[in-house]
């Protein structure tokens, strides 16, 4: 997020989506490699891969967003404090949904 609203100062929502798709990307390896490994069929790839977008994605996008929004824009706080804040929040949910849906056995 630091190097993306250096690069782009102005359009902090755009470095925001950005740093949330990469983030995600990470997030999908790492939980198939060790938050989820045991869970049957955890290596499904593109199911798997979709559903945590549909899931994990949407909240963050949704989330960061306005959160970024009411924050930053509204409240006047620091870009890397309101991102920070919003991370927090959505993480929550998105565990939630990533246990029982994205790599829920139920969800195969």
């Amino acid at each position: 997020m630091t190097v993306l609203t250096r690069w782009i100062p102005e359009h902090y929502l755009i470095a925001s989506v950005a740093a949330l798709e990469i983030t995600l990307l990470h997030n999908f390896v790492w939980h198939v490699h060790y938050t989820w490994r045991d869970r049957p069929g955890s290596h499904a790839g593109m199911q798997r891969l979709l559903r945590f977008h549909l899931s994990n994605g949407m909240v963050s996008l949704a989330g960061n967003l306005l959160m970024m929004r009411l924050l930053v824009g509204e409240v006047l706080l620091p870009v890397l404090a309101a991102n920070s804040i919003a991370i927090l929040v959505c993480s929550v949910v998105n565990f939630y949904l990533g246990d029982q849906w994205a790599f829920g056995v139920a969800g195969e």
